[in-house]
Formats: C-alpha cells, structure tokens, sequence
C-alpha cells in the first residue's frame, strides 16, 4: 500500500471510531435520545426529537461507512453536515479553544476538515470503494463532502435553529 492509502486508512479508521462513539453517546449515555433531544431544543434546533434521531443515525451510518471504506465521500458529507452544524449552533461563540467554557470550536473545526480531506482522499486500497472499483475522491469527492454536508447542514440552520427563542425568557411581567 502507498502511504496515501495508509493515512486515508488512518484518517477513515480515527473519524468513524469517533463519530460512532459520538453517536453511541447520544443514543446510550447519559440523557440517552430524550436527552439528546433536550439539550438540542436547549439550543434552539427544534424539533429537538427529530434532530437528535437523525444526528444520531448520521453519525452512527457515517461512521461505519468511513470505517469500511464505502461511498467514502458521502460518509465524510455526513461528517461534515453534524460538524458544521455543532460549529454554528454551538461552539463558535465560545472561542476557538476547546477548553473555554461552553467548549470552542477548535476540535469541530478539526473534524469538519478531516471529513473534507477524506471526501477528497477517497477510501483509498484497502476500502470497500476500491473493492467495488468505485474511484470516488478527488476534487470531486472534495465538492461531494463539503457540499452536500455544508449545504445540508445550512438548510438545517436556515429553516430549524432559532437561537433567539432560546435566550428569550418571559419576564416576570408576562
């Protein structure tokens, strides 16, 4: 194998463990879906329900994928979308490092370019893509992962996040 084969490896293998573990946590840990659901009502992405089910089901299928090396351009789109997604409604307001409180936006922004570097990576030799002989990266790949998972993610932002209704609480008067 070539070393660019290795590091798709690599890079597939690190970013679909975490967005399966990611995944696994919202559906298992903690709050389990509900509370999914609640923390992402909590930031004005409603319904929240919904949204946790199908972030979940994103993480959890990209994930997999990644780790298989199938439709590897695709699976990176769902990392991306998720990612762009948690930037916005959630972390970039705190600052670029993780640990400031509410947590920055350093380690979304990491995996929201590891997902674009796979898009364009492709899945590499030891791949279900190149198994199946599908040559999916390059700049292709690239445009398929940011923009199906950027475009995604803007519709989601555009027509269910309402962060003002968050901060908005009646006052005692109402």
């Amino acid at each position: 194998m070539e070393g660019i084969d290795i590091a798709a490896l690599i890079l597939r293998v690190a970013v679909g463990g975490t967005m399966i573990a990611h995944g696994w946590n919202h559906a298992f840990g903690g709050g389990k879906l509900p509370g999914t659901a609640r923390w992402f009502e909590s930031i004005g992405i409603r319904p929240g329900r919904v949204h946790a089910l199908f972030a979940t089901l994103t993480e959890l299928g990209a994930g997999l994928l990644l780790i298989l090396g199938l439709a590897t351009p695709l699976a990176a789109a769902g990392v991306v979308g998720t990612m762009v997604v948690a930037l916005v409604a959630n972390h970039l307001r705190n600052g670029f490092f993780i640990f400031r409180p509410g947590e920055g936006y350093e380690y979304v922004l990491n995996l929201i370019a590891a997902g674009c570097a796979l898009g364009a990576l492709g899945g590499g030799a030891a791949s279900l893509d190149n198994a199946l002989g599908l040559d999916l990266g390059g700049l292709l790949g690239l445009l398929v992962a940011a923009a199906t998972g950027g475009g995604g993610a803007a519709l989601l932002l555009l027509t269910c996040w309402r962060p003002n209704s968050v901060a908005a609480k009646p006052s005692a008067s109402s």
